[in-house]
């Protein structure tokens, strides 16, 4: 009679479910604008006068770069995850919302209505690149906490239950919104508009909004029913600023956060250039180029999920990270081989990274837990992220600096218009050194789970 008092909205399978879709959701508008500009680095690239917006490789780098503007040089996304754990999840999701919205409307303005051209003299970028990148990084400030937000909240609703198969389905989600970018971008703005995209996203974010508020009522509503009993095994969830040391001295979390920064160095910033990759290297079609990439986060809909379930009934976390980090490599070499230049070969390339992207993450963000308390989760995950937003600001800002000097090899005429060829072998190669770099911590992590006993190599599900 007891454990029925105790049972809980979260103990409801088609709550937590339910709970864990309208989050993903919200998510996956995020992640649409996120990438919603990545294939249109040749569109841009175009002069004004033949209806481009006459951006160098240097320029769509410096606007990816303004990513981190905010979230690493001025910590705002270390002092939202100290507010997640103050104010919780709905306040935050709420206020990551309204920031992503804030800059989605920045980023449409800048492209929409100014003008490029006319350097700011102090930032080295023209004015139209540096509102695109404000918006941009205001925007990543939203999305960023957005996502550490809903991490903590499918920490808490699964915990004990399916944890590993509900990040992987979240991250699954996110993905989608990334491939629907990746494939619909340049369509959009050929048909209409370059800012077309950014529009259209726009109007996502606010409808990922309206389902998160559908959200917080659930939450609400779960508040109240863990308020009516006291759990006496249950550990003490009041957050404490000096419980910060917890995090800032348990180096399997640093092996982690650094494990996540390297990893995803090597594949977000090459979705920014994956698109042009397809065009410049195995010939393909602009307006199918973009097709190509999707794969990856398509792909990712079904592995990761698949990879989660695995890790939550069977464990082996650290293994599986391993394996992931291998494959990065492996795709990231054959990407820089100067031969096999077909584009059937290059989806192949694409499916495997694909793997390898599902692997990582459905083995990463549920690892987590078990060596940082719950009531950590959200400092601890905007660590995590802070240390990878270190990469994803400054790896594309260096691709982009590293094509512009080192990798144009010609021009050719392309739809009537002159537009520049880039080999991307030297850009392959780095993406293979931070693959490199990420095996060595996944190995790493591995021997401080067997030393330390986290319990990364057991599985999550608990009868």
């Amino acid at each position: 009679m007891t454990t029925a008092l105790k049972q809980t909205l979260r103990d409801s399978k088609a709550a937590r479910w339910t709970a864990l879709i309208i989050v993903s959701f919200t998510v996956m508008w995020g992640y649409f604008l996120t990438d919603a500009m990545s294939p249109l680095m040749d569109t841009l690239r175009i002069s004004i006068e033949q209806g481009g917006m006459g951006w160098t490789a240097k320029d769509f780098g410096d606007f990816n770069w303004a990513y981190m503007w905010f979230n690493v040089i001025f910590f705002a996304l270390l002092f939202g995850g100290i507010i997640l754990d103050k104010i919780g999840v709905r306040l935050t999701g709420i206020a990551s919302c309204l920031l992503m919205i804030i800059g989605a409307c920045i980023k449409y303005y800048s492209v929409e209505y100014i003008q490029p051209g006319g350097d700011i003299f102090f930032i080295g970028l023209n004015k139209q690149v540096f509102i695109a990148s404000l918006g941009f990084a205001i925007f990543a400030v939203g999305t960023e906490n957005c996502g550490i937000t809903v991490t903590k909240v499918i920490a808490r609703w699964f915990r004990g239950y399916e944890t590993a198969l509900a990040m992987g389905i979240q991250v699954a989600v996110a993905r989608l919104g990334t491939a629907l970018a990746l494939i619909g971008s340049n369509p959009l703005a050929k048909r209409f508009d370059v800012s077309t995209p950014l529009l259209l996203a726009l109007v996502l974010l606010v409808i990922g909004l309206m389902a998160y508020l559908v959200f917080c009522v659930m939450d609400s509503r779960l508040d109240k029913q863990e308020g009516t009993f006291v759990d006496e095994n249950a550990e003490d969830e009041t957050f404490k600023l000096a419980d910060l040391t917890i995090i800032l001295k348990n180096k399997g979390f640093w092996i982690i956060a650094l494990l996540c920064c390297c990893f995803y160095s090597a594949v977000f910033p090459f979705l920014k250039y994956a698109t042009s990759l397809m065009i410049n290297k195995y010939g393909v079609d602009p307006d199918w180029a973009g097709a190509f990439p999707t794969l990856i986060p398509l792909g990712n809909l079904v592995m990761t999920p698949f990879f989660g379930a695995i890790y939550g009934k069977y464990g082996k976390g650290a293994t599986i990270m391993i394996i992931g980090s291998v494959l990065l490599i492996i795709v990231h070499l054959l990407f820089a081989l100067p031969l096999l230049n077909d584009a059937l070969f290059a989806s192949f390339i694409m499916l495997l990274l694909g793997v390898a992207f599902s692997l990582v993450p459905s083995a990463m963000w549920p690892s987590v837990p078990k060596i940082i308390p719950l009531h950590l989760l959200g400092s601890a995950y905007a660590l995590i992220f802070w240390v990878q937003n270190i990469g994803l600001g400054f790896v594309p800002k260096l691709i982009g600096h590293i094509l512009e000097k080192y990798c144009i090899v010609g021009k050719v005429m392309r739809d009537g218009n002159e537009v520049i060829q880039y080999d991307y072998t030297i850009p392959m190669l780095i993406f293979a050194v931070f693959g490199v770099i990420a095996l060595t911590l996944a190995i790493w992590l591995k021997y401080e789970d067997g030393k330390k006993g986290y319990g990364l190599e057991r599985p999550n599900i608990t009868k």
